[in-house]
């Protein structure tokens, strides 16, 4: 049993809580998982051993996770004197002095942090191939990317590392590597948790931070140790009536859910992303759900007319605030980005503030669209993604060039953008695997402040079809 490898972070706690493992023991099980696997698969990016392990001689067994193995995303959760890179040699030796609040509050949940996971560039793309730190192998095939930005958080929770780790998700963050590896993956609510104190907005508000996980019962833990505002958030979401675990312990009542497999942006869908949603379709009619194909009515063409337009002000906003901050001008800082990041800025420098403005309140517009649908929805079932994880370079605009790349971005991401712009909860389910062997997850959108039911029928889905078996070829209990 010395390997844990088995239990989730919810069922690591319960050990130390009964006397049957120590958060040291924990913490070297995991560091050994990491040393057998992350050599091929290049999840983590800077190891903290001694932190955590500091961490753990700390923790107590009445914390919420007594000392358990964790990972942290190298992008926005500050760790005080820890370096923040977000994967760019632009930021490659920022040390911020001070936790972001999420930080604190996994501190305080009793999580040790002994790593930092890989990301793509700033967070811009669907794939972790970055320049600084080189690509996130999937652990089911080490020629196909493990998505992104989040790829190392799911390669480390798919291959075995840790039953959790950290993400973010500004397009799809969370849930691309989630169906890209296999594993669990929610985006709460806008508001849901705090970016603070170093962030209010994030480009209009669709950057929310979460985790992967293994098991729906420990993103429903974290989501109760780390949900809520600080003051001065320009976003917050209402406390839930219960805990999230709390709710998870219910069936859910019978839910109306509307499903759809075309891409709203008039993209190709492959076969097995289809395939993988109307499998899931009757999965949930077998557990007494109504299922009815429907899906909001959204102007495609213009969607992807003003998305391409504003997903630019991302590494815009990124460049120009490190440029202020130097005292330079922002062109002077663009040869140091990556090509994907330098066509997304030269998109963005030619962009009117009034035009994104403009811009912004038609997607605001979308989102009461979306949020008028789900009036006569529960749920909203899609592909999580346009494709199964593509080959690595697929996203290299060095190769193919920025054009070209961002219809790419669009056609893999034609359903994760939905659920960002308008703020609502939506996660990724490890239901399918392809004929090869490739995971295909399957996405389930809510309405605003409605996790809870999300959590409930993940966790139906999660005891109808179990994924937590399904091991990788790199797998660290292999």
């Amino acid at each position: 049993m010395d390997d844990f490898s088995g239990f989730d972070l919810v069922g690591q706690a319960e050990l130390v809580g009964a006397g049957e493992a120590s958060a040291e023991e924990l913490l070297q099980a995991a560091i050994t998982r990491a040393e057998k696997v992350n050599p091929r698969l290049n999840a983590i990016i800077r190891p903290l051993h001694d932190e955590a392990r500091t961490e753990a001689r700390a923790a107590t067994k009445d914390s919420v996770f007594a000392g358990a193995p964790f990972l942290v995303k190298d992008l926005y959760c500050h760790m005080a004197g820890v370096p923040t890179t977000g994967a760019s040699a632009l930021t490659k030796d920022f040390v911020p002095d001070h936790d972001s609040e999420l930080m604190k509050r996994y501190r305080r949940a009793g999580l040790s942090t002994f790593g930092k996971t890989n990301l793509c560039e700033f967070g811009t793309l669907g794939t972790t191939e970055p320049k600084l730190f080189g690509p996130t192998r999937n652990p089911w095939d080490e020629t196909r990317s493990s998505g992104g930005s989040s790829g190392g958080a799911g390669a480390a929770v798919a291959a075995g590392i840790v039953p959790a780790a950290h993400g973010g998700d500004g397009a799809g963050s969370i849930r691309i590597p989630a169906s890209c590896c296999g594993v669990f993956g929610l985006k709460p609510s806008r508001g849901r948790i705090t970016m603070g104190p170093d962030l209010g907005d994030s480009t209009g508000g669709i950057v929310n931070e979460h985790v992967l996980s293994m098991t729906v019962r420990d993103s429903a833990a974290l989501l109760d140790a780390t949900r809520g505002s600080m003051p001065g958030d320009p976003y917050t979401a209402p406390a839930p009536e219960q805990s999230y675990l709390s709710v998870l312990k219910a069936k859910p009542r019978k839910l109306r859910i509307a499903y759809s497999t075309g891409s709203l942006l008039g993209t190709f869908v492959d076969p097995e992303c289809v395939q993988a949603t109307l499998e899931a379709a009757r999965l949930c009619e077998s557990l007494g759900h109504e299922v009815i194909e429907a899906a909001p009515q959204i102007d495609g063409e213009t969607y992807r007319t003003y998305y391409k337009r504003f997903w630019a002000m991302t590494a815009t906003r990124a460049i120009t605030a490190l440029a202020r901050g130097r005292g330079v001008k922002p062109d002077s800082l663009v040869s140091d980005v990556e090509p994907f990041n330098q066509y997304l800025f030269g998109v963005g420098s030619e962009i009117a503030a009034a035009d994104y403005l403009i811009d912004l309140n038609w997607f605001h517009g979308i989102g009461r669209d979306i949020a008028n649908f789900l009036g006569g929805f529960d749920l909203w079932l899609t592909p999580t993604l346009g494709s199964p994880p593509p080959a690595l370079g697929h996203f290299d605009a060095g190769t193919h060039g920025g054009e070209e790349v961002m219809e790419r971005f669009l056609q893999f991401l034609s359903f994760t953008t939905f659920a960002n712009m308008a703020g609502l909860p939506s996660m990724s389910v490890p239901l399918y695997w392809t004929p090869g062997g490739l995971p295909v997850g399957t996405q389930f959108t809510g309405r605003f402040n409605d996790e809870g039911t999300l959590f409930q029928l993940a966790g139906q889905l999660e005891e109808a079809l179990p994924w937590s078996g399904r091991r990788p070829p790199i797998h660290a209990a292999a």
